[in-house]
C-alpha cells in the first residue's frame, strides 16, 4: 500500500460523528444539520431538461478534453464574469472541464508536484481538507498559513518567509474562503502573482463559492480578474477552479472546470487522459445550459441573502458572529471550547454544526479554528430560522 495513506487524518465529518456518538438529543426536536455544505436549493429545471433531452449520449464515449460547446461556454462565462478580454481565453487551450472541483483539486496536485524536490503545498488554515490530502499523496509537505480575524480571515502573506516561497510548488487560495467566507483583495492577488513569478510556483485558486456574494452590483474579483488587469494574457502560473455545485445548486451533476495557464493545462490533460475521468456528454450539454444562464444564479443569491439576514438578526445579540464577504457559511466564535459547544448544542437542541478546530491544523501550538464553529446556511429558510432560535435558546440557557 502507498505509505502516504497513513499520513491522512480523519475527515472532519468522521471526527464529528465520533464527537456526537452517544449523545441523545431531544426526541421532540427534529434534527437540523448546519454541518455539511451541500446546497439544498432547487436545481434549475432547464438543466434537468437538458440532461434528459440528451440521454442518447449514454452510448458515446466522452473525451477528456470535453466538447467544444462546453469549453466555449465556459470561456465566454469567464470573459463576462471576470472581465477577461475577448480572445484571451482559447477554449481549446485554456479551459478543461472536470467532474467537480474536489476531484480536480486532488488530481491537479498529483500532476503538478515534483516529488523529487521535497516541495511545499501552501494553503490557508483553516482549509478544505482536499488540499492537505492531495499534497501528502503527491509526496509534498503541506504548509499552513493561519487565517486570523486580525487579518480579515485571510493569510498574512507578507509574513511568509522567502524560504517557504522558494520551496512552494502550489499555493492554494480559496476565495470566498471555506469556512471563513473571506475574500482575497484584488491587489493581494496581484502581489501573489508577482511572488509566483519570482519564486516559480503555481497559484491554484479554488473559487467554487465565487458566485455567492451580497452586492449584486459588485461581483468579487478572482484570479482571472487580476490576470486581466495585469495584462497577463498567457495566465502564466495561474489556474482557477470553478463548479456548478454551489453556483447552480447542482452538486450531484459533478461538473466544473479548470482554466488558466495553457502549458500547465496541457500537462494536466495528459494526466487526466490516463486518470480516466472524462465528463459524460449528456452532463456536458446540461452544463452548457447552466453556464449560459445567470437568472437562476441571481435567484440563488437572493435566497442566501434572506437566510443570512434572518439568522444574524437572531444570533447577533447572543453570539460573536458577523456576515462574511461571500459563500454560505457563518464562522462564529463560541463561548468556550468549540467541541463542547458542538456536542452540547446537538445534545440539547438537535442542531449539528462543525467545530472549527476540525477544519484546521495546529501549528506552533495554535489552531486558528479553535473556539469557532462553522454553520452552513444550506437548509430552507424556515429550518435555518428554527436552528438559529434553538442556538439562541441553548446560549441563553448557559451560565454567564
Amino acid at each position: 500500500m502507498n505509505h502516504a495513506l497513513t499520513q491522512l487524518q480523519p475527515y472532519p465529518f468522521e471526527k464529528l460523528r465520533a464527537l456526537l456518538a452517544g449523545a441523545q438529543p431531544p426526541a421532540d426536536k427534529r434534527p437540523i444539520a448546519l454541518s455539511i455544505g451541500e446546497p439544498k436549493h432547487k436545481s434549475p429545471d432547464f438543466v434537468a431538461r437538458a440532461l434528459a433531452d440528451n440521454l442518447d449520449q449514454l452510448a458515446v464515449y466522452p473525451t477528456t478534453l470535453g466538447i467544444p460547446a462546453l469549453r466555449e461556454a465556459i470561456a465566454a462565462w469567464c470573459e463576462r464574469r471576470f472581465g477577461v478580454p475577448g480572445g484571451w481565453l482559447d477554449a481549446a487551450r485554456h479551459v478543461l472541464p472536470v467532474n467537480g472541483t474536489r476531484e480536480a483539486l486532488f488530481a491537479f496536485t498529483q500532476a503538478v508536484v515534483n516529488r523529487e524536490s521535497k516541495g511545499l503545498v501552501v494553503s490557508p488554515n483553516p482549509f478544505y481538507q482536499i488540499y492537505e490530502g492531495a499534497a501528502l499523496l503527491a509526496g509534498a509537505t503541506p504548509h499552513y498559513l493561519p487565517c486570523l480575524q486580525e487579518h480579515g480571515f485571510n493569510p498574512d502573506f507578507d509574513a511568509v518567509s522567502d524560504d517557504v516561497w522558494q520551496r512552494c510548488q502550489i499555493l492554494f487560495l480559496c476565495s470566498p474562503g471555506n469556512p471563513t467566507g473571506a475574500l482575497i483583495p484584488l491587489e493581494t492577488l496581484k502581489k501573489l502573482i508577482a511572488l509566483a513569478d519570482k519564486f516559480d510556483f503555481v497559484i491554484a485558486a479554488d473559487e467554487c463559492y465565487s458566485e455567492l456574494y451580497f452586492d449584486e452590483d459588485n461581483p468579487p474579483p478572482g484570479l482571472l480578474t487580476a490576470c486581466a488587469e495585469l495584462g497577463r494574457s498567457d495566465f502564466a502560473r495561474c489556474v482557477v477552479f470553478h463548479s456548478l455545485s454551489k453556483r447552480s445548486n447542482l452538486p450531484g451533476l459533478r461538473s466544473g472546470f479548470v482554466a488558466g495557464d495553457a502549458d500547465i493545462l496541457k500537462s494536466f490533460l495528459l494526466y487526466r487522459t490516463y486518470h480516466g475521468c472524462a465528463m459524460p456528454v449528456q452532463t456536458q450539454l446540461a452544463s452548457v445550459a447552466a453556464w449560459n444562464d445567470e437568472a437562476h444564479v441571481r435567484a440563488n443569491r437572493d435566497l442566501y441573502r434572506e437566510k443570512f439576514a434572518a439568522m444574524l438578526d437572531i444570533l447577533g445579540p447572543v453570539l460573536d458572529v458577523q456576515r462574511p464577504d461571500g459563500g454560505f457559511y457563518l464562522w462564529a466564535r463560541t463561548p468556550g471550547d468549540d467541541q463542547n459547544f458542538t456536542r452540547e448544542l446537538f445534545a440539547q437542541q438537535h442542531v449539528t454544526v462543525v467545530p472549527g478546530s476540525y477544519l484546521s491544523r495546529e501549528v506552533a501550538g495554535e489552531n486558528p479554528g479553535a473556539g469557532r464553529v462553522r454553520l452552513a446556511l444550506v437548509a430552507p429558510l424556515a429550518e435555518c430560522v428554527e436552528a438559529a432560535e434553538r442556538i439562541r435558546a441553548y446560549l441563553q440557557g448557559q451560565p454567564a
